[in-house]
């Protein structure tokens, strides 16, 4: 199987550099800029998992010449409509598309572009950056892809893709239930990236606030109710799971949104508060702490956009 991986930040760099650190066939689509970096210094990865350095293949907009078996999109949500035409060469009748991009926007926007055949379910579990050294650090142990078709029905393409994923040093999972861990995953970044950019604090910070943990209740509450609405209702099991973890005590745990607002870059409120907030109200649902979320961060977006 040869996949080509749509960026090489901290997600595409750490789950297709531990693929090519394997030997498995991984070519890189990056910008020029990243593509320099990483030719001069290698792809570097900083983890507790172990460091390395690689050389990979890397290739840029308009050096696609052949479609790949699989592509995994790593780019970050806002940044997906822009890079559709340069990924779009590799995209053939039988190739495979794993998304790993948050919310589910994006699988509407695939679908439009390259059919519903084309794309399957992807969720990653990974928390790591980029330092100002290029390098990929991964900030805690946890890092886990899952796939599988969407309506979770085995397929001989995904039990390759499976057997290509698997022994590569991170847990890889072919899911029957792959659709409803894309919601649920949508739950935990939306609650997550809200009460921490609203907050402007860390978990166990809100959670020792006066009315802290009573405030992520509410929020965990007003987010899947909409998700129970529009989309696949979460399991008990993760439900329990999330809110005691969005509520921990002490816990040092932030959101990528909250990391990147706090460095002043482009922020994903769109796709992550800002969708749920306009699908909750097309179903008719109340929700003021999504409301004032996504207005809180659209106060920084346009702030930043404007320079």
């Amino acid at each position: 199987m040869r996949l080509l991986v749509v960026g090489a930040g901290s997600t595409g760099g750490y789950f297709g550099g531990r693929l090519a650190e394997a030997g498995r066939d991984v070519t890189f689509l990056v910008r020029p800029r990243r593509a320099a970096q990483i030719e001069a210094d290698g792809l570097r990865i900083v983890s507790p998992h172990g460091d390395v350095t690689l050389k990979p293949k890397l290739v840029t907009a308009g050096q696609l010449t052949e479609p790949f078996d699989a592509v995994l999109l790593t780019v970050k949500a806002f940044a997906l409509e822009p890079a559709l035409d340069d990924v779009a060469p590799a995209i053939g009748p039988e190739t495979m598309i794993m998304p790993v991009l948050n919310g589910m926007r994006h699988m509407d926007v695939l679908a439009t572009r390259f059919g519903e055949k084309a794309v399957i379910g992807g969720v990653c579990k990974v928390a790591a950056t980029i330092d100002d050294q290029g390098r990929i650090v991964q900030l805690a142990k946890f890092q886990e892809l899952v796939y599988g078709e969407l309506d979770g029905a085995p397929s001989p393409r995904t039990q390759a893709l499976d057997a290509f994923m698997r022994g590569a040093g991170f847990e890889a999972r072919l899911s029957p239930t792959v659709a409803r861990e894309m919601w649920e995953k949508w739950v935990l970044l939306a609650t997550l990236g809200g009460i921490t950019c609203l907050m402007r604090g860390t978990v166990g910070q809100i959670a020792a606030a006066r009315g802290g943990t009573e405030f992520v209740h509410h929020f965990l509450d007003e987010v899947v109710s909409v998700v129970e609405t529009v989309g696949k209702a979460p399991s008990p099991e993760f439900l329990a799971n999330t809110r005691a973890q969005m509520t921990a005590a002490g816990s040092n745990q932030t959101s990528s949104m909250y990391r990147d607002l706090q460095g002043g870059g482009a922020i994903e409120a769109d796709q992550i508060i800002g969708d749920l907030l306009a699908r909750g109200r097309s179903a008719g649902l109340a929700t003021p702490l999504l409301a004032t979320a996504y207005a809180h961060l659209s106060v920084y977006q346009n702030r930043v956009a404007a320079g």
